[in-house]
């Protein structure tokens, strides 16, 4: 079936006056120039890729792009367009440019980015992936309520605001929960369909990708939402007759916009053309849908790609501002001048830092299952290093199972539990961060799981107020005032915890870099918890220290952190010592283990041996302490009650063997 590039009737420019007439017209090709594969007889479709070909003289021919002036803007419809000539603009700055690592913005810059692109007359904002994060749900619906409802320009243009999705009833429940305010309100779904993609990633048949995409499309439509885009992800490496079939059944659900993504760069103008072409000159139904372009630029190809696409029929492109996306970026809607000097931009194309890197949830889970699912070639093929084997940069999008990799990498093993609650915190300090580092990663494995919370101020003296949650699950406040904001807290908590307390040393350093770095804050109290303790060596007296240690982004709850830690320590003191005086005749203890209903413990439960040099670490004290596996050193009586309840070093998490059954 012949099919044109750009035939007289449909110019992809915004113009109220016809193209160059000195330019030849673009002709019309067959569909064997533009390097298709085969039509099969059944629905079992095979992992056939695009067929390369070597493109036609003709094609080489092509005429370039006249400027032309702007023409008024159409009726917006959502599945057409009453002017052939015009062409839709869709910016996803707010979604796809902040997967480019480090890009993470606020809500209150998505809102201010937004307005401008308003004004800059595009005509649909992506404002994000509302499923990703409740930060990035308020931020679309905020956009949606003031920016998709205010006209701006003479025109009083008010542009159409768009919410990515997954598709599962989840993701598109929350891009409908964020969009829906909106006067034009989009829901933009998608589902891979490459063979890589459906075996390693999805590990789903065919039928069954079809099956979901007609399923997700009429759901969408079905939440009351009159335009939705769907997008056949990696549809550069997909199957052409399985495109025509899976975009056909979407148009019958009730797709209005049917959005061709290369989503890894890989193919080259003439074949991304004629791949926009061929869906336009074989698929059911695509009279009834907008054609759209989505190019990454990992071959630095995106911009021509996205040309390539309009003078093949395509009506709607996607674009960001300064090409910034996911590795090497998108096509730009500006492109600048590099003078000589400056450095290489991090999402530049092959050599940029960000080529390689992967900060989306759904991109690190793909390659985690296989690199193969969005790289197209090895960064060791061009000789360039990266921090990790997957190219992962952790942010705010970054879902568990690449957190869960990262803590593996970083060699933390904790339980399903442990992980929940830690990844809570994570997308805490993610969302105010532009990206996560290794050392954030560490500084919030090394505290414990509680939100103390406080307020200070700068005039006069300082308050705060403090709600801590007991090991019985009962909250309790405390407020006091102070000579400064870590005073006031600690005071606070001195309140809740009334144990008598002496502060003796504290320091703060900073683990990681930048203003939004995190703090980690390290104190050394003592208590009336140990009046009647003997120095080992000199006999005198003295009262037991404990240290503590916390982390976070504000220093005042950092420091709140740390001393909570020092006074759990004491507080586990108070009851080991406790527990050790009130052993019952047939409980014996060995290395801090205690054994019932036992004459003696076994000898195979044994951890480490006994030496007199050090200190132990939790009360700071020498002589006769236990080294365990992990070479921390403790007092046995110091970690009585932790080791019998938990087989596990109190610093460093180390299991210890169990113990073995009494004989």
């Amino acid at each position: 079936m012949a099919s044109s590039f750009l035939s007289s009737s449909a110019k992809p420019y915004c113009s109220s006056k016809p193209l160059n007439p000195n330019r030849a017209t673009s002709p019309t090709f067959s569909s064997s120039h533009l390097g298709t594969t085969p039509r099969f007889a059944t629905h079992g479709f095979s992992a056939a890729a695009a067929v390369k070909t070597k493109p036609s003289a003709h094609l080489r021919s092509l005429p370039r792009p006249v400027q032309a002036s702007l023409s008024k803007r159409p009726e917006y419809i959502p599945s057409r367009i009453d002017d052939p000539n015009y062409v839709r603009i869709f910016d996803t700055t707010l979604r796809d440019g902040e997967q480019s690592p480090g890009a993470t913005m606020t809500s209150a810059e998505k809102l201010v980015v937004a307005r401008q692109l308003a004004r800059l007359g595009v005509d649909i904002i992506e404002a994000g992936f509302p499923a990703s994060s409740p930060d990035d749900l308020d931020a679309v619906r905020s956009i949606a309520i003031e920016v998709g409802n205010t006209p701006v320009g003479e025109e009083g243009h008010i542009p159409v605001i768009c919410g990515l999705s997954r598709c599962n009833k989840r993701d598109i429940d929350a891009a409908w929960e964020a969009v829906r305010h909106a006067r034009r309100p989009r829901i933009h779904t998608f589902i891979a369909t490459s063979e890589i993609h459906m075996q390693h990633k999805l590990r789903k048949t065919p039928e069954q990708v079809v099956a979901i995409a007609r399923e997700m499309v009429a759901y969408a439509r079905s939440l009351g939402c009159p335009d939705v885009e769907f997008s056949p992800e990696d549809a550069g490496r997909s199957n052409r007759e399985f495109l025509y079939h899976i975009l056909g059944e979407v148009i019958k659900a009730g797709a209005t916009t049917l959005n061709i993504p290369d989503t890894v760069g890989y193919t080259l103008p003439y074949e991304f053309g004629g791949l926009i072409a061929d869906i336009k000159a074989n698929t059911p139904g695509i009279e009834n849908a907008i054609i759209s372009t989505h190019c990454q630029n990992d071959l630095g190809l995106s911009t021509a790609n996205t040309l390539a696409g309009a003078h093949a029929g395509a009506r709607q492109l996607e674009v960001t501002i300064n090409g910034i996306g996911e590795r090497a970026g998108n096509a730009s809607l500006e492109e600048v001048q590099e003078h000589s000097g400056l450095h290489v931009q991090p999402h530049k194309a092959i050599v940029g830092a960000n080529a390689f890197a992967h900060e989306s949830g759904i991109h690190q889970d793909g390659m985690l299952k296989y690199k193969g699912t969005y790289e197209i070639i090895s960064p060791d093929d061009i000789g360039l290093t990266r921090a990790n084997e997957f190219g992962i940069v952790l942010g705010k999008l970054s879902g568990r199972h690449a957190v869960r990799s990262k803590l593996v990498e970083l060699g933390y093993e904790i339980n399903d539990q442990e992980f929940e609650d830690f990844f809570k915190r994570y997308k805490e300090v993610a969302e105010k961060k532009k990206r996560v580092t290794d050392e954030d990663i560490e500084a919030l494995l090394s505290d414990e799981i509680f939100q103390p919370k406080a307020t200070c101020g700068t005039l006069g003296l300082s308050t705060a107020t403090v709600k801590l949650i007991g090991p019985d699950g009962e909250e309790k406040v405390g407020c006091s005032v102070g000579t400064g904001p870590v005073d006031a807290a600690y005071k606070a908590v001195d309140q809740i915890i009334q144990i008598p307390t002496v502060l003796r040393e504290y320091s703060m350093t900073s683990v990681t870099e930048g203003i939004d770095a995190i703090a980690t804050t390290r104190v050394v109290v003592t208590g009336d918890v140990s009046n009647n303790n003997k120095h080992a060596l000199t006999g005198s007296s003295f009262n037991r220290a404990f240290s503590g240690s916390g982390a976070d982004m504000d220093i005042v709850v950092s420091s709140v952190r740390a001393y909570l830690s020092a006074l759990n320590k004491m507080c586990s003191f108070v009851g080991a010592v406790k527990a050790s005086s009130e052993v019952p005749e047939n409980q014996s203890f060995e290395n801090g283990v205690a054994y019932l209903d036992a004459d003696e413990p076994p000898a195979e439960t044994v951890v480490g041996e006994e030496e007199e040099v050090g200190a132990c670490a939790v009360c700071l004290e020498g002589y006769v302490l236990r080294t365990l596996p992990c070479s921390h050193d403790f007092h046995d009586r110091c970690v009585v009650e932790w080791l019998r309840l938990r087989r596990a070093c109190p610093l460093c998490r180390f299991k210890l063997p169990e113990p073995a059954a009494a004989a």
